[in-house]
């Protein structure tokens, strides 16, 4: 790969386009902030997500048995991510992303009692509550996943030691390709700083924190709901949280000048980060980018305030086993 870090962020204003990391590496000038005024029109489609061939794929989904005895799932299909909205309308049901993690962490004691030939483990399995914070390795992107940089990346700027939230795994059609935000690079300025021309920026979130989300010109924001999204007629990635652009600015300033939300509530990013499918599977399977599935609040809490330095390293050691050893690595020399 052919690493340079000398280019400047190119000018790009729709989802169709890609980072070219491989092929072009970018650097990121924190003094050059692109398009946030303007918050780039950009428009979402939502679609069934086919995961890569060459992953696979763990899908677990919620059971229950009728009344006849016989097991029945959640959800129709063998579809793995479910659609806005569907969290659920019993508040008491678990995400399924939250069901899958603890399938995880009760396999990983099962094969760590294995080795060890001992029946203590087994038999407190079902008594090891999963931690509120979590995280945990994937086959495939999924909406909601995040992307860990490897030392691979070391040296380039933009995208060293990131962690990316993929707000959309994609699918085949070039159009719709993969897009997320990088959520670990703090610009440490608020947006009234920047002299926002967008009224609701200059008044409503004027004291929302600024993020770096990518290389791609295009502004977003992420919102904290706490609740159902789909009343609230917003893009969802994963339960409680959302996204939206320029086109749902308006909406969201709406939403908190009735009381629905807070200005606090949101987080905005300037820029994004994105790829064509066929891109992103090469740049995995190259060893840049490490999959992971993590808890809500571990994404959220991280970036609140101004900082969220640490994040890389939080979830590498939550994972555990080789990643927690990779999150001790000091950076390669560029």
């Amino acid at each position: 790969m052919d690493v340079s870090t000398s280019l400047q962020v190119p000018s790009i204003a729709t989802f169709s386009h890609k980072n070219s990391l491989i092929q072009k590496p970018f650097s990121y000038n924190s003094t050059r902030v692109i398009g946030f005024t303007q918050f780039e029109h950009v428009k979402i489609v939502s679609k069934k997500v086919k995961f890569y061939p060459a992953y696979r794929s763990l899908v677990v989904r919620a059971t229950k048995e009728n009344d006849d005895g016989h097991i029945s799932s959640g959800g129709s299909g063998d579809q793995s991510i479910p659609e806005d909205g569907s969290e659920g309308t019993n508040r008491g049901k678990l995400d399924w992303r939250t069901v899958r993690a603890s399938f995880v962490a009760r396999k990983e004691v099962l094969v760590v009692d294995s080795e060890s030939k001992s029946q203590e483990g087994v038999s407190n399995i079902s008594s090891t509550p999963l931690g509120s914070k979590w995280a945990h390795p994937l086959f495939a992107p999924e909406n909601g996943c995040v992307l860990l940089a490897t030392e691979k990346l070391d040296g380039v700027r933009t995208f060293e030691r990131t962690v990316v939230f993929l707000l959309r795994s994609g699918n085949k059609d070039p159009r719709q390709g993969p897009f997320g935000l990088v959520i670990n690079r703090p610009l440490q300025k608020r947006i009234k700083e920047m002299n926002p021309t967008n009224q609701n920026l200059a008044t409503t979130f004027a004291d929302c924190f600024l993020h770096f989300g990518g290389p791609l010109e295009a502004s977003m924001f992420l919102l904290s709901t706490g609740e159902s999204s789909k009343s609230l007629g917003l893009e969802k990635v994963i339960p409680g949280l959302c996204f939206g652009a320029r086109n749902r600015l308006d909406e969201a300033a709406g939403l908190v000048k009735k009381g629905i939300l807070k200005p606090q509530d949101f987080r905005f990013f300037v820029g994004y980060a994105g790829w064509q499918m066929d891109q992103l599977r090469e740049e995995i399977e190259s060893g840049f980018w490490i999959l992971a599935a993590t808890s809500p609040n571990l994404i959220w809490e991280n970036l609140s305030g101004s900082s969220s330095e640490g994040l890389w390293e939080e979830i590498l050691q939550l994972m555990g086993g080789q990643y927690a050893e990779i999150s001790r690595k000091p950076k390669r020399n560029s």
